[in-house]
């Protein structure tokens, strides 16, 4: 089966400038994403899609490739992740390469490893996507909010619930998707039919989107591999 690694890296960053390729913890943050596609050794390519030439020459340098670049149209701020894979497999199919299945990797997530999309690969064997996701430490069903000035339960039927006995509900980490090619392009969706999930540790998950969140993902990395 043959797949390719898109990580996904527009330019022009407004909340942490050149956020892509911004020093994390000795390197740019994308060579991370980078590195991890190429350690799993489940891809025949890894690719960045980038509207970026710097972005691109540090993506080269860390051993990816940018076979073309990315279009003015999706790299607005309207255009959605859904949107760059399909410009990506669309033009691989315009130079004759069509892959069955890909991953789509964040350029922002230094916590992915190659084990970790090993395994992932695996669990799309009999499935249509996988989706990285990790638990909410506090149960969603006992959330408040503000009417009128007054806190009250969203959730009232939950108020004398036990935390234990709650169903676990988790959201996307923003690591990395893997889909079949042939469903995604059907879809246009990177949650199919049946997907299925790849469960992160709360200890390696971290959004990013802030410099104080930048900090705390630098902390919690260094904590993880203080022994290496």
């Amino acid at each position: 089966m043959s797949s390719v690694a898109i990580i996904t890296a527009r330019g022009g960053s407004k909340r942490i400038p050149k956020k892509n390729i911004k020093e994390f913890c000795g390197k740019p943050i994308i060579a991370y994403s980078i590195e991890a596609a190429l350690e799993s050794g489940v891809f025949d390519e890894v690719m960045v899609s980038t509207d970026s030439e710097e972005i691109a020459d540090v993506a080269k340098a860390y051993g990816a490739v940018v076979p073309f670049m990315r279009s003015d149209e999706t790299s607005n701020d309207f255009a959605t992740t859904a949107d760059v894979l399909f410009e990506v497999l669309e033009k691989y199919k315009e130079i004759g390469i069509r892959y069955d299945c890909f991953a789509c990797i964040y350029p922002t997530a230094p916590f992915v490893t190659g084990s970790r999309l090993a395994e992932a690969m695996e669990l799309l064997d009999g499935a249509d996507a996988v989706l990285s996701v990790v638990r909410y430490s506090f149960p969603p069903q006992r959330a408040f909010v503000i009417r009128d000035g007054n806190v009250a339960f969203q959730y009232p039927q939950y108020e004398r619930t036990r935390s234990q006995d709650l169903e676990p509900i988790y959201h996307d980490c923003g690591q990395f998707y893997m889909c079949r090619a042939e469903k995604f392009l059907q879809y246009r969706s990177l949650i199919l039919p049946i997907t299925k999930p790849y469960m992160m540790p709360e200890e390696e998950v971290q959004d990013i989107d802030t410099l104080s969140d930048w900090a705390i993902a630098e902390a919690k990395y260094r904590v993880l591999h203080k022994e290496e």
